[in-house]
């Protein structure tokens, strides 16, 4: 978590607060926010009142814990785990205990009061030893029928337990709007958690902080939400939140709102730190471009690509904006919490479920071309990586001219886990770095062994001193710990290299079969051991293939375009097969990998 909060009375001594502030940000990379000494501080305040509302609502309206979980999850940029998975995950025991020191320190008028009190079925789950994923489960368990484990969701009217169900609400966006006003239990629901969430945090202002923003910044640096209570209330929109709601006497924020009816109330984001954020820029471009998959925030000098689909996944339109943002020098970098996890394999399979690989073969032939032309532009392009960047995301990183890494990134190539080879050019991106070293020079086997063991395996490196070592970063990249900074980095990479020339294009001498006989040895061992199975030795024969050069010898020249086209080649006979068909399914239905 980036969320720290120092906290203050009016004995303090404010230039060693701001010192300490300074410290934990910049050397700890930490989100330093100074607040009020009040119970439960910013973050916890807020936090443990959404959760409790998000949960009693539920009980009131019999949502199921699925329900509630979707709803109160991705939706509302809130992170999966919803309400009760959360619960869960932190102790049904512990956060009793967190209640009962909320009941005896807050007054009896604080609103906090009405959804802390005992309910009796929480109390039976703790009883009976039902505390969490640390005990026996609890709103969820894992209920083992010989061999096979099902996920089960507990029943919140009569206690009894029966297989988890998958809620499909129709959308991946987070877009407020339509989830409130949804013609549904759950737009009712929504608007219910919503509407009493931002009502409680704004009744906090000014007695826990009188910068209602820091309110925002607490709970996305401390609970990975996406946008806090007074942001969720902007993008609702003012007249919107006062059409709707219920009474608000006594909250001096909303009465005075209400009166004035200022849509812009917000102002300046992220004011707790002196940093110029991407969250401070963004509200100062100059124009506002792309499309549902990547946003451009255009400035003077430079221009911005913001991804937006879940997890960041790339798609067609995703490549469109970054194409179109290359008319100046861009950063691509975001706010949520992964660089990209990958192309988006959902949209692939949809092609394939029509047998519509045609349309495969152009998306990744324009990833290809895409990834091409940022590595060429004759203006500079910066990855400014942050949380997942694998895949796809990987791609597009390792093929921008420069990289300002935050010290939290899990990074690598691991298409081999679905039955696919990288195809957007991480094969030759990862051979060009270790044909680059003095072991290549003298041994024409070392880069394609070293890279088919890394992408065959699908190594990922957990921060940047991990991932120097496989190359996925060079000792040049830029490695930042408080994320807060990328953007400033980046733009000090931009001023640094106003002089900025495209590199010259790369050459490969590979070896061909030569090198292929020592990897079909290790592919050999591998299947009796039983590491690998059947289609395990086809995905891995086809990365071989490229990785080797395919019909070539170490005396010819091979171009960029000539590896392009065998990882596309590649690509499109794994595709293809049934079995890279039911990987990818497995891991889209399940989150796991599938060894067929």
């Amino acid at each position: 978590m980036g969320l720290l909060e120092i906290v203050k009375n009016e004995n303090n001594d404010l230039n060693k607060i701001n010192q300490l502030k300074e410290f934990c940000e910049i050397e700890l990379g930490k989100g330093a926010i100074i607040c009020n000494d009040t119970p439960g501080f910013l973050g916890n305040r807020v936090g443990v009142y959404a959760m409790q509302i998000a949960m009693t609502e539920a009980f009131k309206m019999k949502l199921s814990v699925e329900e509630a979980d979707a709803i109160f999850g991705r939706p509302m940029g809130i992170p999966k785990t919803g309400v009760f998975g959360l619960y869960d995950l932190i102790g049904i025991d512990l956060m009793a205990d967190v209640l009962k020191s909320f009941i005896k320190e807050l007054p009896k008028s604080d609103e906090f009061h009405s959804v802390a009190k005992e309910i009796p079925l929480v109390k039976k789950l703790i009883e009976t030893g039902y505390t969490g994923r640390k005990g026996k489960g609890g709103f969820y368990r894992i209920n083992k029928t010989g061999a096979k484990k099902v996920m089960e969701a507990i029943n919140l009217e009569t206690g009894d337990y029966s297989p988890s169900k998958k809620i499909d609400l129709k959308s991946d966006k987070v877009d407020l709007k339509v989830l409130i006003n949804r013609k549904d239990k759950y737009g009712e629901y929504a608007w219910s958690v919503l509407s009493k969430i931002i009502k409680y945090a704004s009744s906090l202002v000014p007695g826990i902080t009188k910068e209602f923003n820091d309110i925002d910044e607490a709970m996305r640096l401390g609970f990975n939400w996406a946008k806090g209570p007074f942001e969720m209330l902007e993008e609702i929109g003012v007249k919107n939140f006062f059409d709707k709601v219920d009474a608000f006497k006594g909250n001096n924020f909303l009465e005075n709102l209400s009166k004035n009816k200022n849509e812009d109330f917000y102002g300046e984001r992220q004011k707790y730190t002196n940093i110029e954020t991407l969250g401070k820029v963004k509200k100062t471009a100059l124009s506002l471009d792309g499309n549902d998959s990547a946003k451009i925030y255009r400035f003077h000098d430079y221009n911005i690509v913001e991804f937006t689909t879940k997890a960041n996944a790339l798609d067609y339109d995703s490549m469109d904006a970054l194409k179109k943002a290359t008319d100046k020098p861009l950063i691509i970098i975001n706010e949520s919490m992964q660089f990209s996890a990958g192309v988006n394999l959902t949209y692939t399979m949809q092609f394939a479920d029509k047998n519509d690989f045609k349309s495969i073969e152009k998306f990744i032939k324009y990833f290809q071309e895409t990834c091409k032309h940022l590595k060429y532009s004759k203006h500079p392009v910066i990855s400014a990586p942050s949380g997942l960047t694998l895949g796809g995301g990987f791609e597009v990183m390792v093929q921008s001219n420069f990289v300002a890494s935050h010290t939290n990134i899990v990074v690598g190539l691991v298409e081999t886990i679905v039955g696919l080879i990288p195809a957007g050019g991480g094969c030759k991106e990862m051979l060009a770095r270790w044909l680059d070293t003095d072991e290549a020079k003298s041994d024409p086997n070392y880069a394609p062994l070293k890279v088919f063991d890394i992408i065959g395996y699908g190594k990922t490196a957990t921060s940047p001193i991990e991932a120097e070592p496989m190359k996925y970063l060079r000792p040049d990249d830029k490695k930042i710990m408080n994320r807060n900074s990328l953007l400033e980095v980046s733009k000090k990479i931009l001023i640094d290299n106003k002089d900025f020339k495209a590199p010259d294009e790369l050459k490969f001498k590979l070896p061909g079969k030569a090198v292929r006989r020592e990897m079909d040895k290790i592919l050999e061992k591998l299947y009796n051991d039983e590491v690998i199975l059947d289609h395990g030795v086809e995905v891995a024969k086809e990365l071989a293939h490229v990785l080797s050069g395919g019909d070539t010898t170490i005396d010819k020249t091979l171009s960029e375009d000539d590896l392009f086209k065998l990882e596309l080649d590649a690509f499109m006979r794994l595709i293809e097969t049934k079995k890279t068909q039911d990987r990818i399914k497995h891991t889209l239905g399940t989150g796991k990998p599938l060894v067929n």
